[in-house]
C-alpha cells in the first residue's frame, strides 16, 4: 500500500501539474462566460509555483512540502483560487504539524483540515457554483474511504471520480460569487471553472499517486 509519503506527494503534484497544464485552456474557455477568461493563465502560475518548490531542495517532511505548496499559490494572482487552493495545503500542513499521521485516521483528519481551512476563508456554500461544489465531496469521499481503510490508491479514484461529478454538476448552477454572479441565470450551461480546477488537481494527484506505486 503506497502511503502518503514526501515522495508520493511530489508525484501526486506532478500529477496534478500535468492536467492543469493539459486543460488550462478549457479552463480560460469556462473562465470567458462569466469572467474576464483568464482561469487557465492563473492555474498555469500556480501550477508553476507548484513547480518551483518541487525543483528545489526536496523538503525533509510533508509538512514542509504542504506549506512550501501552499505559500507558493497564495501568491498568486488572479482572483480568489490561488488563495483558497493555498490555503487548503497550508492547513494540512499545520494539521500535520500537531500530529504526525500514522494510519488512514489521521490522513483523513489532515485533508478535512485543510478542506476546513478553505471554508474559513469563503462564505461559498455547495450550490453555488464554487470550487466548494467539487472540493467538499472530493474532501468527503476521500475521508469516506480511508476510514472505510481503503489505499489511498483507492481513496484518491473514488475521491477524482466525486470532484468531477460535483464539477459536472455546477453547470446546472446559478453563480452566486465572483464575476459570473453579475450575468446571473446566463451562468446556468457551462462548468464553474474554479471546481473544474479543482476536479482536475484530484485526477492529478490520483494519477501521479498510481504511477508512483
Amino acid at each position: 500500500m503506497v502511503s502518503f509519503t514526501t515522495s508520493s506527494w511530489i508525484a501526486m503534484f506532478r500529477g496534478a501539474i500535468d492536467e492543469i497544464r493539459g486543460h488550462h485552456s478549457l479552463l480560460s474557455e469556462l473562465d470567458s462566460v462569466g469572467g474576464d477568461g483568464d482561469h487557465g493563465t492563473t492555474m498555469n502560475r500556480a501550477m508553476a509555483s507548484i513547480e518551483k518548490v518541487l525543483d528545489a531542495a526536496a523538503p525533509q517532511t510533508v509538512e514542509k512540502l504542504l506549506n512550501d505548496v501552499g505559500w507558493a499559490i497564495l501568491g498568486v494572482d488572479g482572483g480568489a483560487i490561488g488563495p483558497l487552493l493555498g490555503m487548503f495545503f497550508v492547513s494540512m500542513a499545520a494539521k500535520l504539524q500537531e500530529k504526525t499521521p500514522v494510519d488512514n485516521l489521521d490522513w483523513a483528519a489532515v485533508f478535512k483540515a485543510g478542506l476546513a481551512g478553505v471554508r474559513e476563508q469563503t462564505q461559498a456554500q455547495p450550490g453555488d457554483k464554487t470550487l466548494i461544489d467539487a472540493l467538499l465531496p472530493a474532501v468527503d469521499t476521500l475521508a469516506e474511504k480511508l476510514m472505510d481503510s481503503l489505499s489511498p490508491e483507492e481513496a484518491l479514484h473514488s475521491s477524482a471520480v466525486a470532484a468531477a461529478e460535483g464539477a459536472e454538476q455546477t453547470a446546472t448552477m446559478q453563480a452566486r460569487f465572483g464575476r459570473a454572479k453579475h450575468i446571473k441565470e446566463k451562468s446556468i450551461g457551462s462548468r464553474d471553472p474554479g471546481a473544474t480546477s479543482v476536479a482536475l488537481l484530484f485526477r492529478g494527484f490520483e494519477k501521479g499517486l498510481k504511477d508512483h506505486a
